[in-house]
């Protein structure tokens, strides 16, 4: 499939993006081999294909879920501006 220059005019006009009219072109032949290469993806039988996350047949390693470093939230909170019940008090920013 390939786009003209009205089309991709239309196109950026819903997008509402501004495109010179000189660049209209260059537009038009980059969004055509964008939807020639889908045209081509499309074209590929894919029966029989698993789904898969990841190319790879990775496993992520995981870590032992344990506490490295003691609590030392009164120590912060001891030099915030305002804290109050253990939690930091900040301006209101939203009515």
């Amino acid at each position: 499939m390939s786009l003209d220059k009205e089309q991709v005019k239309k196109i950026a006009h819903l997008a509402r993006l501004k495109i010179d009219d000189a660049d209209v072109e260059a537009y038009a032949n980059n969004l055509s081999s964008i939807l020639h290469l889908v045209e081509q993806m499309n074209a590929v039988d894919t029966e029989g294909v698993v789904p898969m996350a990841h190319p790879f047949d990775a496993v992520q390693r995981l870590r032992e879920d344990v506490v490295t470093e003691e609590n030392q939230r009164d120590a912060f909170q001891a030099v915030a501006p305002k804290a109050e019940d253990g939690l930091y008090l900040v301006p209101k920013v939203i009515e």
